[in-house]
């Protein structure tokens, strides 16, 4: 191990307290905005309050949904108005953005958005059944600032409010915390340090952060409000901006290698502290098949390792496998039959669980078939599965995207060189079996996703900032369009049909996401969203991506998806003998 940073943060709480006790504040009222939860912050508005203050403290992420959560009324609450921000340095839609889940929330109270002006105000109208109207406004703390990547946008921030004795205004600023200096300590540290050319830079790089924060159940569906989960991404993806300009990639590459970057961010209400580190790699046991005997069709939550090498063990065929940076192995099976072939997978992104239950599902039910033609990959991404698990030991219904990428920190479908490791398993499937369809079962966040300190929406998947039900995305060689859009009807056609549950959940979340995106964005079929785009990059003529919002849940949710997972790959299988190889759509 090499200790690149150990550092400790003052407490941001602590010192506004403490310097807001000096007797020349005494009779002032102090507003003050950070990210603290509520316990913290009524705490701190005591001990000033013995100094002879009057103080207010905020959440400085998501106001308007604590200012909800903490003072309105809605014992009789009728109709809201909200009249958001609208700022050059921001997209138009981003206060409405940052509203969400406000409108699931409510619930059956009538909410609506109006833009406003280019403050940093929400004015808010409430209309109860008593015929009572009240005006508030919500403070926003923003500032504009230039990033570690050199993008301009409009962020979060302290801030700090106090008008004297008198009455007149002393202080009006936006200031840093202990959030925001920490995330600057680890992006300059990681930026600083001499890496060299050559990829990857390290094995693993660890992040060990220890901080106070908010974790705050909204009460709608499996909305969390969590700044150790954004903190999570803000590190993640931060560094990979850091180490794709290292490289002279461009911002968002995905083939970039710069090695395991595993933020390990932890509540404390003691010392905020910081340690950087890299680590090589330890050895890794080989996983020894077990299976538990719950079937497939009742899993509520992800999968062991063991399991997945059960049940990829039973399904016979001709097994092969390919071994990971990290010595893990990628096993997959060939199914020969009559029937032109497919290509199924699941966990190319390790923290989108469903699928591996999906596609293992969808492979038994095939097997069964006596002419089916197929080749499984159950789990392609073993070294990224092996750290969501480690970090859901810690924060369970967190999105962990740090276990996305495989363990050199590139996409395994977007890898550039060799040894290409876990992508040998998909070029395999494809010489071996020559299928032109591949069914890669993914999931993206069951919740909200922000990058609160990097102008909130998370950069280059801001479509998927919040949730919009379950999604198809079907990428197709040039001269495929007919087939591919035929085979997508086809799908969502059957999904509708065999799917209601599906289809009402959909119907929720869209409704949801619709009143706080104020657009939709994407195509729509049988009650499924769908992009349908043509690429040559695929290595096959069809590649259907599922996208179920399963990071990170458990119980019904999660039976829900992979439920739903192994009809949709069933649904494909059976769309693309009948329409695509039998049926004759055109192009």
């Amino acid at each position: 191990m090499a200790i690149l940073l150990e550092q400790t943060f003052e407490r941001t709480l602590d010192a506004w307290v403490r310097e807001f006790s000096d007797p020349v504040y005494r009779g002032a009222c102090v507003h003050a905005w950070l990210f603290e939860d509520a316990a913290a912050r009524r705490s701190a508005e005591l001990r000033l309050s013995q100094a002879g203050v009057q103080a207010r403290f905020y959440s400085a992420y998501k106001p308007l949904v604590h200012f909800f959560l903490d003072e309105v009324d809605v014992n009789g609450l009728a109709g809201v108005t909200v009249r958001y921000p609208v700022h050059a340095s921001a997209p138009p839609r981003r206060f409405t953005l940052e509203a969400y889940p406000l409108v699931g929330m409510l619930d059956t109270i009538e909410v609506s958005f109006e833009a406003s002006g280019d403050g940093l105000d929400y004015e808010v109208e409430l209309r109860y059944a008593t015929a009572r109207t009240e005006q508030k406004k919500v403070f926003a703390p923003n500032h504009v600032v230039t990033d570690h990547a050199g993008v301009s946008s409009l962020t979060p921030t302290g801030w700090v409010r106090v008008e004297g004795a008198d009455g007149k205004l002393l202080l009006d600023e936006a200031r840093p915390t202990e959030y925001s200096r920490m995330y600057d300590a680890i992006l300059r540290t990681a930026a600083g340090h001499p890496w060299g050319q050559d990829e990857p830079y390290f094995d693993r790089l660890e992040v060990r952060v220890e901080l106070p924060g908010i974790e705050r159940d909204t009460g709608y569906e499996d909305e969390v409000i969590s700044t150790f989960e954004a903190m999570h991404e803000e590190i993640y993806f931060g560094l990979l901006e850091v180490f794709q300009r290292h490289s002279g990639r461009p911002l968002g590459s995905r083939g970039l290698q710069p090695g395991q970057i595993v933020p390990d961010v932890r509540h404390s209400e003691r010392e905020v502290t910081l340690r950087i580190a890299t680590e090589a790699f330890e050895p890794v046991p080989e996983v020894v098949a077990r299976s538990l005997g719950t079937p497939l069709s009742a899993v509520n939550g992800p999968l062991s390792p063991e399991r997945v090498a059960h049940e990829m063990q039973v399904m016979g065929g001709e097994p092969f496998a390919v071994r990971t940076r990290q010595g893990r192995a990628v096993r997959g099976c060939y199914v020969r039959g009559a029937e032109p072939a497919v290509v199924i997978s699941g966990g190319q992104h390790a923290n989108e669980a469903s699928g591996v239950v999906g596609a293992l599902a969808a492979a038994h039910v095939l097997k069964a078939r006596p002419d089916a033609h197929f080749v499984l990959i159950g789990l392609e991404n073993p070294d990224g599965y092996a750290l969501f698990g480690r970090l859901c030991q810690t924060n369970p219904r967190h999105m962990h995207h740090a276990a996305r990428y495989t363990a050199l920190g590139d996409d395994l479908a977007y890898r550039e060189k060799t040894p290409y490791y876990e992508l040998e398993a998909r070029i395999k499937a494809y010489e071996m079996s020559g299928a032109q369809l591949h069914v890669s079962l993914h999931g993206y966040p069951s919740h909200e996703w922000t990058r609160p300190l990097s102008g909130y929406l998370p950069r280059h998947f801001e479509l998927w900032t919040l949730p919009k039900g379950f999604f198809l995305v079907m990428r197709h060689h040039p001269g495929w369009g007919g087939r591919a859009r035929a085979l997508v009807e086809n799908i969502t056609a059957r999904l509708a049909r065999e799917q209601p549950e599906l289809i009402r959940f959909n119907a929720r979340q869209l409704a949801i996401f619709e009143a706080h995106a104020q657009e939709r964005g994407f195509d729509m079929l049988n009650g499924i969203p769908v992009q349908i785009s043509e690429s040559a990059k695929e290595r096959v003529p069809l590649m259907l991506i599922s996208e179920f919002p399963d990071e990170t849940v458990y119980g019904d949710r999660f039976r829900l998806a992979q439920e739903v997972q192994t009809a949709t790959a069933l649904a494909a299988v059976d769309g693309y003998l009948n329409c695509v190889t039998r049926g004759g759509a055109g192009k």
